[in-house]
């Protein structure tokens, strides 16, 4: 017999402990190295745990809903009794062989995976496989009135008549939304500033040359990439707006790493495009449609939700006029971008239409003036309004 220990992987500094979530193993089954044994979620993302060795899962420490921290011993492999295991392997690997947010919803739903053609890579089994599974399940039982019995049903408490109320835990990642948002609107002086830009020049851009653009760089040519780069030649005139606050200390970033938030089924998570001054449209566009795929799968790792010295939340893709964003700390701004609607303006003295889209900055006024603010905001406007400018660097 040759034992080996199952450790939580190395959590980030600002990461103290995680929860266990579901092992997908049971104490007796092989596993195969490499293999994910469990899904472990801390405040930030949710990580995969895979076997270092293969072998027969001995001994379960720590169960699913556990709190955990960095290194901790939470199972344990016989790494020797791997040959007698072998018949088990196969089944075990079909059965695991699905991302996180597949077998999630595939568990809720009473959905076998294994049983699934996967439409990802290598034949893995996707959340839109599943959600198509449970669709044609529901079709087919909804003439009987069964199609209900395909939903979980949350613990539900009536007090009296009919009145329901359900009570469901926080997961890790909503808990600490809400902390750091909670943080940020006590430990900063928030205030936010609006303005209006003209986003045709954009648009007319973006038309005449998005084809040419996806054909040589094999991603679509988006928007986002436009507002990073306006984003970050604002911050390059205005670098107080690129600082941060520790103590009674201004921190002032001389890089460019723009956080992007993106809104998963577990919750906001806002990966960080690393010196994006360094970088062209198409790579940004790359990072950008990256961070989205991986984040509905929960694959974002702790590395790329960390740090960061200004963000980006877009609200415009949900429909979203107008708002105020909050700031993630310890950034000193955050800017929103809104829906794009044709709307009447006033241009020499003419009224016509154009599409506009309201942008919002928020910023901490401790360390930023009003007057920084608005400067840095209508810096934006004129990048948008003139984009030859951005793509010259003029």
């Amino acid at each position: 017999m040759s034992i080996i220990e199952v450790k939580v992987p190395q959590l980030s500094e600002s990461v103290t402990e995680a929860t266990l979530l579901t092992w997908h193993k049971k104490v007796g089954e092989a596993v195969v190295e490499g293999e994910n044994m469990i899904d472990i979620e801390t405040d930030k993302v949710v990580l995969e745990l895979p076997a270092i060795k293969s072998g027969v899962l001995t001994k379960i420490v720590k169960g699913d809903g556990e709190k955990v921290g960095s290194e901790e011993v939470i199972a344990q492999i016989d790494t020797e009794a791997v040959v007698a295991a072998a018949p088990v392997t196969k089944v075990s690997e079909a059965a695991v062989a699905a991302t996180p947010s597949a077998r999630k919803l595939a568990h809720a739903h009473d959905v076998d995976a294994s049983q699934l053609q996967g439409s990802g890579k290598h034949g893995l089994v996707t959340k839109e496989d599943v959600l198509s599974a449970v669709q044609t399940a529901e079709g087919s039982l909804r003439s009987s009135g069964a199609a209900s019995d395909l939903l979980p049903v949350a613990p539900v408490v009536a007090p009296s008549g009919n009145r329901p109320e359900q009570r469901v835990p926080m997961t890790r990642i909503r808990q600490r939304i809400a902390e750091r948002l909670l943080q940020s609107q006590q430990n900063s002086a928030i205030l936010t500033t609006f303005n209006e830009v003209n986003m045709q020049p954009v648009m007319d851009l973006r038309n005449k040359y998005k084809d040419a653009f996806e054909k040589k760089h094999g991603v679509k040519l988006g928007f986002s990439s436009f507002f990073v780069r306006a984003a970050v030649l604002a911050l390059q005139k205005f670098p107080i707006v690129n600082a941060s606050v520790d103590g009674t200390d201004i921190i002032y970033h001389g890089y460019f790493d723009i956080g992007v938030a993106i809104g998963s089924e577990r919750g906001l998570v806002v990966p960080i495009i690393r010196d994006a001054d360094k970088l062209s449209f198409a790579d940004i566009e790359k990072r950008i449609a990256d961070f989205g795929a991986r984040a509905k799968d929960g694959k974002l790792s702790m590395e790329e939700l960390s740090g960061g010295t200004f963000s980006i939340s877009n609200g415009g893709v949900f429909g979203s006029m107008l708002s105020t964003p909050i700031i993630n700390p310890p950034q000193a701004a955050i800017l929103g971008i809104h829906a794009t609607k044709d709307r009447p303006v006033a241009e020499n003295g003419q009224v016509v239409i154009r599409p506009m889209n309201y942008l919002a900055l928020s910023y901490d006024h401790r360390i930023i003036d009003g007057r920084e603010a608005v400067q840095f905001l209508g810096t934006i406007k004129e990048a948008l309004e003139y984009p030859g400018r951005v793509l010259l660097d003029l």
